[in-house]
């Protein structure tokens, strides 16, 4: 029953608020699905891709963990104050445990610091590749596996510690304060995100896994090792 004039005026009153109340709660609800899934995209990944194809190639600046000549290559674009990443480095230290040793599977860790999300993981990043330069690559693996054991995640990690875990790793501190107060490698941090926006990624952790004949497929996301391992398995078979 269509209401009387009255009644009819005080709806129309009450429907302008109501209608900003619900707009409002939309663009709330549609901002925080945008930041999870900046963070921890969707399991929608694991498919070839044609974005893929503009990723840099492999080479000499690359960090890889592993044969440099595996049956498939894990590349990962990561951002060290992202609790996803955080998650998902243990995951594939799990693969490089598990298919590694037989020279199967190799990991290439490529630099996403996402600064709208983390301001802090630009320089954490930088000085990932001050340790690189001053210790070789075993110092680089063992000063990231630190920063990720440290940080809570989230822009958490007092900047004060990254020369302390510098040293912890066995690299001369002076020489690193110089190398990250310097900038040195502020350039080549920035050309892993292009490289990563390239790729197609919109999120971190993101992964391409590239077999032997160039197929590349796009893995998305902190997804479970079971997953990772699944495509891994249908990869290498």
């Amino acid at each position: 029953m269509e209401p009387t004039t009255p009644q009819k005026s005080a709806l129309e009153k009450l429907s302008v608020p109501i209608a900003i109340v619900l707009a409002g709660a939309l663009v709330a609800v549609s901002l925080y699905y945008s930041n999870t899934k900046m963070n921890n995209e969707p399991v929608t990944g694991n498919q070839p891709t044609a974005l893929a194809v503009n990723m840099r190639q492999l080479g000499a600046e690359d960090h890889i963990l592993g044969n440099p000549n595996a049956e498939v290559i894990i590349v990962e674009y990561s951002d060290t104050e992202c609790p996803y990443c955080k998650q998902f480095h243990t995951t594939l230290h799990r693969v490089i445990n598990e298919y590694g040793s037989s020279g199967k599977v190799a990991w290439v860790y490529r630099h996403f610091p996402i600064d709208s999300l983390h301001p802090k993981a630009q320089k954490e990043a930088e000085a990932t590749e001050c340790v690189n330069e001053l210790g070789g690559s075993e110092k680089f693996w063992q000063y990231l596996d630190l920063i990720y054991a440290t940080t809570n995640s989230n822009n958490s990690l007092d900047p004060a510690q990254l020369p302390k875990l510098a040293g912890q790793v066995g690299v001369d501190v002076t020489a690193f304060n110089k190398c990250l107060t310097e900038g040195r490698y502020e350039d080549k941090v920035k050309a892993d995100y292009t490289d990563a926006v390239n790729s197609g990624a919109r999120g971190t952790p993101n992964s391409i896994l590239i077999t032997k004949d160039g197929t590349k497929t796009v893995f998305s996301g902190a997804q479970p090792y079971e997953n990772l391992k699944a495509v891994l398995d249908a990869l290498l078979n």
